[in-house]
């Protein structure tokens, strides 16, 4: 861990104007946003990302002429990107009603109508649930089971160790499984049916 003293100086100045940087963000995102604590936490998330960011990165400080004015153009823009990744993943997530051909793949081979009904309500019950999980959690979530990509990538590409991967997909699991509750075939229930 660094100590006060070996911390980089553009880190400093993050640390100290923390709250004007998450309320520059806020005001700079929150005609996107309808829920006033989402834009608080959208704006948080942001500058947390920058903040990590600068913990990985030391060498770029140095040259910096107006380090407060970087670091609110990074976080404004690491917010916009946050939210322009959470669109896409709510039109994704919208788009499922309007392709018939998920809901028969959920269905099976049955076409009965009781049938697609219940896979239609277990696709949106499932999109619901991935949309409502952490925004890194989802991230994590769409990376590794939607888009198929390993672990080990993920981690890379976000920037976090296996592990905090690993900890997403459990909670992201955990957080699907129980929204489907009822709907999912219990443990031991095959023989039964």
């Amino acid at each position: 861990m660094l100590s006060n003293n070996a911390r980089p100086p553009l880190l400093d100045r993050l640390v100290h104007h923390y709250d004007e940087l998450v309320s520059y963000v806020c005001r700079a995102t929150g005609r996107f946003h309808s829920d006033h604590r989402q834009v608080r936490d959208s704006a948080r998330e942001a500058v947390h990302d920058i903040c990590l960011q600068l913990l990985g990165n030391n060498d770029a400080a140095e040259e910096i002429k107006v380090p407060l004015a970087f670091l609110r153009t990074l976080s404004k823009r690491r917010a916009i990107d946050n939210l322009r990744r959470d669109v896409a993943w709510a039109r994704f997530a919208a788009r499922a009603e309007d392709h018939p051909e998920l809901n028969e793949l959920a269905a099976g081979a049955s076409d009965e109508p009781e049938h697609r009904l219940l896979a239609k309500q277990r696709l949106a019950l499932l999109a619901q649930a991935i949309e409502s999980l952490p925004p890194r959690c989802r991230e994590v979530f769409v990376l590794h089971k939607i888009h198929e990509w390993p672990q080990a990538e993920v981690a890379d590409y976000l920037g976090i160790s296996i592990k905090t991967v690993e900890k997403h997909m459990r909670i992201a699991v955990a957080c699907c499984r129980f929204a489907l509750g009822d709907l999912l075939p219990q443990p031991g229930a095959r023989g039964r049916a």
